[in-house]
């Protein structure tokens, strides 16, 4: 292979990256107690539904949907299922700790936690950021939610 021909193999056009490349994403979450979830992302986040239909409220946040559904089966809790991006994690444990959220406290050889925030090495090259700082909670219903804000 030569440098041109390793150069247009690097390239994807538009055309050819496939037909969800351009698709809107969602996340769904799922509640045992939705009434229970509605309320705890109402008093704890702050967040009320934009629309609902039976065993469903959907929320936005930003341009991003995310769905709690009414489920039978429950989350293990044991990564993060939605993270959500902010400008001052500081400013935003603090008011969501003020609110009544837990969040996960984690002391572990190389990753720990201080006042429930953690500093992560390294982030995506297209972020622009050397790292993240990030902190994790459980919702009423076990799933497990982080927010993170770039270090830059």
């Amino acid at each position: 292979m030569t440098a041109d021909t390793a150069d247009t193999a690097d390239t994807v056009k538009d055309e050819d990256r496939g037909i969800l490349a351009g698709a809107r994403v969602a996340t769904r979450l799922p509640a045992q107690d939705l009434d229970r979830a509605r309320r705890f992302y109402s008093e704890r986040l702050g967040l009320e539904p934009v629309d609902e239909r039976p065993g469903g409220l959907l929320y936005r946040c930003g341009d991003v949907e995310f769905v709690l559904f009414r489920s039978a089966g429950a989350s293990p809790g044991t990564f993060t299922q939605m993270a959500l991006t902010v400008d001052d994690i500081e400013s935003a444990v603090s008011e969501l700790k003020r609110r009544g959220v837990v969040f996960e406290e984690v002391d572990m050889p190389g990753f720990r936690t201080k006042d429930g925030i953690a500093e992560i090495e390294g982030n995506y090259p297209s972020k622009g950021a050397r790292g993240e700082r990030g902190a994790w909670f459980r919702d009423s219903e076990g799933n497990m939610l982080g927010i993170g804000e770039p270090v830059v």
